[in-house]
């Protein structure tokens, strides 16, 4: 018998979260080990050979070692799922899923978890173009939600694993969801999904 996948983290980021939530709806068995990164762990010359940019998350599956949250996606489900169902059965298809994974990685890294960044760690952005860029974002989801269940049609895939975390955590960075109506459904529907595991929550600031 394997031993269950090693997941390096932060329990509070999104892109460590979306891989837990893709482990866990893939079911997979995992062991979360939380890096102190306050105090630099993501620096340290072991982790750095496991993940080489210092960044979180990464994981080893008995010895194969991966960093990049939408790389360890895409290994995952490659491994572990049934991919077609999970990244996309036709051309077409896959390239919607694409397009999301690629908004995972820029826009949504740029605005709500840019604005999270600011007021749950701290971090020296600015906030308020991050918050802007969140709405934008946010408008162009609602609306892709208008006629269809999930992201990319009426099935769960990568694309919302990758987008669910830092979309449904947007509050803490003080970008409100009020004006969103199917993207506060999408969140609920992703939610009641079985194996759903949450991220650990943070404060809402009072103007979210």
């Amino acid at each position: 018998m394997t031993a269950p996948i090693k997941l390096y983290r932060n329990p509070k980021s999104g892109h460590c979260h979306r891989v837990e939530l893709m482990m866990s709806f893939l079911d997979v068995p995992y062991e979360t080990v939380d890096l102190d990164m306050a105090n630099g762990a993501h620096k340290a010359p072991d982790y750095l050979k496991l993940s080489p940019l210092g960044q979180v998350p990464a994981i080893d599956d008995n010895g194969t070692v991966l960093s990049d949250s939408n790389g360890i996606l895409a290994y995952l489900v490659g491994t572990y799922g049934d991919d077609a169902k999970w990244t996309g059965k036709t051309p077409v298809e896959k390239a919607h899923i694409q397009r999301w994974l690629s908004i995972a990685a820029g826009e949504i890294a740029s605005g709500p978890a840019a604005a999270r960044l600011v007021t749950v760690f701290g971090a020296g952005l600015d906030h308020a173009a991050a918050q802007a860029r969140a709405h934008a974002l946010f408008k162009v989801m609602d609306t892709a939600l208008q006629d269809r269940t999930y992201l990319v049609g009426e099935r769960l895939t990568v694309a919302d694993v990758a987008a669910y975390s830092y979309t449904a955590h947007a509050p803490e960075g003080g970008v409100s969801l009020a004006p969103y109506p199917r993207i506060r459904t999408w969140i609920t529907r992703i939610e009641g999904q079985p194996n759903f595991v949450g991220m650990a929550r943070s404060p809402v600031p009072d103007a979210a």
